[in-house]
């Protein structure tokens, strides 16, 4: 081997340069933003009917192509929005003088292929721009993961309410093994209760049992129902737009929030892109979900970001898709997700596309766990960067979501939480969480610490709570029953939100009295320099000063 240039072997040795890169290969999907086998944007309507989108008649419509022309784009304004010159609606989109109403109505007149024309011409600067004029809620907010490697629910109880403490207002969980889902739904929504009620939570798993635990009371949201860009990756999950779209109502009709999830680069991974850019598929994504009456979207790539992270300009289509889901009028999850570089530099890039503007969630998965305890294939962040986000917070006087805390109310909430937990299993007749459970889950990074249970045991006694029709009012009872009524006035709470579905509303988050806060009575209204949210007064004041700043009268 030839003698190495230093400089180059300790470049070569950056975190940077272990992760994957490729060059455009259009013909597999690989290309972010612009294929030349993308379409042109065109539509024809005859007779209040779509004839023709994007230069396809339409009986070559594919099923996606069906749902947009017929349930997503409006025909009374698309002839007017589709005649809008393309870079003179992305100038709309940043233009303070445009209100946020203008912009959203013609929206739903374009195609798929006239929006990725649009988005196509806006550089990051002026996505974040539009982001901040367009998002559905004024007041950002953030979600985050709580799971860990043996699904212990003590350690569960006490995570969910340590993030709920710091200030997520959504949590949701997954399981290492399938059976264990309704127990660590009630795990994360007992210790969330307890962190701060009000705070929404769900349990990722196979929709069936997932919409069974919202029905009863378990959990509150469900965001992991997919939706595609082509017709062959829906045809290979067995489902349609209008599977998806049932599925959305049956969960809006039993009063559990719902968003759908998808993400660039998902077509790509699972081989059917169609020589497609990666956005304009997304665009199609997000139409759907419009078209489905889905009040959100969870994008941002999510499980797929190391496919657009690996083309040129692919962490500018993340934002641009976001961009595209609050364009719809919808509420976005804006990812930040999953992991997807060993570059802390590149981390913290990709996750300010979304932090300086604000979304409804800058992240739709902060692991409120250490890495190596998260069950979604590892966040861009964790527990690990708690302080270093409050600084970046306070250097930029943005509120990203979280606040400071004190190590002495984090061990109470953890320990409340293990210890309220510990008398619902003992109520519930579920496999006992013992005194050194608690201890160890007070005091824990991660489950590392924690002692082992008997899995077979837990299962077995998780089966016969749902077959003998467990559900959240007997949470509620346990609560009541051994001293804990203030969770279990909380955990009630959320049982009635189903019944009066405020919480539906796009963009719905619950603040500390559980009045909801919404696209409706909490729009956002970002005109310029002086309007829309401000971190200012009472909260700036809390999320300036972080523990570790030094006081005047202490020097």
């Amino acid at each position: 081997m030839s003698k190495r240039q230093k400089r180059f072997q300790v470049l070569s040795e950056r975190p940077v340069n272990k992760d994957g890169f490729i060059k455009e290969w259009v013909e597999v999907g690989l290309v972010a933003m612009d294929s030349p086998y993308d379409p042109k944007p065109g539509i024809k309507i005859e007779n209040g009917k779509v004839v023709e989108l994007d230069g396809k008649p339409r009986q070559e419509f594919d099923m996606i192509d069906t749902w947009i022309a017929d349930h997503c784009i409006d025909t009374k304004v698309a002839a007017e929005a589709m005649a809008i010159d393309s870079v003179e609606y992305a100038r709309m989109l940043v233009d303070i003088n445009v209100p946020r109403s203008r912009i959203v109505q013609m929206s739903v007149g374009m195609t798929p292929a006239k929006i990725v024309d649009v988005l196509k011409r806006m550089n990051m600067v002026e996505l974040m721009m539009a982001m901040q004029k367009l998002r559905a809620r004024r007041t950002p907010s953030i979600q985050a993961h709580v799971t860990n490697l043996k699904d212990t629910p003590a350690l569960l109880a006490a995570d969910a309410a340590e993030g709920a403490f710091r200030g997520f207002t959504e949590l949701e969980t997954p399981v290492g093994v399938g059976r264990y889902a309704p127990m660590n739904a009630l795990s994360i929504l007992v210790g969330s209760q307890i962190g701060r009620p009000g705070v929404l939570t769900q349990c990722a798993v196979e929709e069936a049992l997932e919409l069974t635990m919202g029905m009863r009371g378990l959990t509150a949201y469900a965001e992991t129902v997919s939706v595609y860009g082509t017709e062959q990756v829906f045809v290979d999950g067995d489902d349609t737009p209008w599977s998806k779209a049932f599925l959305a109502s049956a969960y809006a009709s039993r009063g559990v929030k719902m968003r759908f999830t998808s993400g660039t680069g998902s077509e790509v991974q699972m081989g059917y892109a169609e020589r497609k850019s990666m956005l304009y598929l997304e665009i199609r994504c997000v139409m759907l979900t419009k078209g489905a009456g889905v009040q959100g979207l969870q994008n941002g790539s999510i499980s797929c970001i190391g496919v657009p992270g690996a083309v040129p300009s692919g962490i500018r289509a993340v934002l641009a898709e976001n961009v595209a889901t609050v364009l719809m009028d919808m509420e976005v999850a804006s990812g930040n997700d999953q992991t997807f570089t060993h570059s802390p530099i590149r981390n913290t890039a990709r996750m300010l596309m979304q932090f300086l503007p604000g979304t409804d969630f800058i992240f739709s998965g902060f692991s409120a766990v250490p890495n190596y305890d998260n069950m979604f294939a590892g966040s861009t962040h964790d527990t690990d960067d708690y302080d270093d986000y409050l600084v970046l917070q306070r250097d930029f006087q943005i509120d990203g979501g979280l606040r400071p805390v004190s190590e002495e109310d984090v061990i109470a909430v953890r320990n409340k939480a293990a210890r309220a937990l510990q008398e619902v299993f003992e109520e519930l007749r579920l496999p006992p969480i013992t005194d050194e459970e608690v201890e160890a889950v007070t005091y824990a990074h991660g489950s590392k610490d924690v002692p082992d249970r008997n899995v077979p045991e837990d299962l077995r006694a998780i089966d016969e709570f749902m077959k003998r029709g467990g559900n959240g009012l007997d949470v509620v009872r346990a609560l009541a029953k051994h001293g804990f009524s203030d969770v279990a006035g909380a955990v009630l709470n959320m049982l009635k939100q189903k019944v009066s579905g405020d919480y539906l509303q796009t963009s719905a988050i619950f603040d500390d009295d559980f009045v909801v806060l919404s696209a409706v009575n909490d729009p956002n209204d970002y005109q310029g320099p002086g309007t829309g949210y401000r971190l200012e007064g009472e909260r700036w004041e809390m999320l300036k000063n972080i523990p570790q700043a030094i006081s005047p009268e202490d020097v």
